[in-house]
């Protein structure tokens, strides 16, 4: 009989990089309000993930200069092991995820962490991350920006390049 298979806990760690500014000013600019502007990462095999414009990276949970974590979502748990997820990442960062296809709106950290979470759990991130881009540009003022906010490159400072923060690959 074989034993059963070992579950790992899924997080999503969610990082302001407003810091609250986005509930402040964004009437004022958007002519709406956003509780934020959204940073997030899948917690997955005792470490953090993440993408941006250098690609997938990796470090220790809450090991970017971002600091801990503004809010934590459980996303539940998966049986896909460590090896298997490593490869899957890989993959990942040879095709849909290179640095050069990061995009600020189109194809962010949380395009990343969803295609993750559903990997791993079968479960979508929360709307209010995955819609933000489409509100912003639903307005005038993000229409008016798009062009300068395209050209925008985000990598949270702190991260290995897809390499384990134990310095393994």
């Amino acid at each position: 009989m074989e034993p059963p298979p070992t579950l790992h806990a899924v997080k999503l760690y969610v990082y302001d990089l407003s810091k609250g500014m986005a509930r402040r000013l964004s009437p004022l600019m958007l002519g709406k309000q956003l509780d934020g502007i959204w940073h997030t990462s899948i917690i997955v095999h005792k470490d953090e993930f993440f993408y941006g414009s250098d690609g997938i990276s990796s470090c220790a949970p809450g090991g970017t200069l971002l600091g801990p974590p503004d809010s934590v979502v459980d996303l539940g748990s998966t049986e896909v092991t460590e090896e298997i997820f490593l490869e899957y990442l890989s993959s990942l960062g040879e095709s849909m995820f290179r640095g050069e296809s990061y995009n600020l709106f189109e194809h962010n950290c949380n395009t990343f962490s969803n295609e993750v979470a559903q990997f791993l759990t079968g479960r979508k991130i929360p709307s209010y991350i995955t819609d933000l881009p489409s509100e912003v540009l639903s307005t005038p003022f993000g229409q008016a920006l798009r062009p300068l906010l395209d050209s925008i490159q985000i990598q949270p400072p702190g991260g290995n390049t897809f390499r384990r923060h134990n310095g393994q690959s």
